[in-house]
């Protein structure tokens, strides 16, 4: 959330998160994902990365989408909060 902000996050706060998994997703799972963009990062050395962005409601969207991802069996490596939206 790099700069300063006076807006608090809360379980109910609208906010952007990105979401870095280990794994291959592409936007043919927007629509069960929340609507995220997907982003796919090979390296040489490093296993596939899929990095999720956008928006979500609240954090039960949130948990929703990360547990949709868990029942796909993706590896998840960090979720951030890039912005929030009260």
């Amino acid at each position: 959330m790099g700069e300063y902000t006076t807006t608090k996050l809360t379980v109910t706060t609208p906010a952007r998160y990105r979401i870095r998994i280990q794994g291959y997703l592409d936007n043919t799972w927007a629509n069960q994902l929340g609507n995220m963009t997907f982003t796919n990062h090979l390296s040489s050395k490093d296993p596939l990365v899929t990095v999720l962005s956008g928006q979500v409601i609240d954090q039960a969207e949130l948990f929703g989408v990360l547990t949709h991802l868990n029942g796909l069996g993706l590896p998840l490596i960090s979720v951030e909060c890039l912005e929030i939206n009260a």
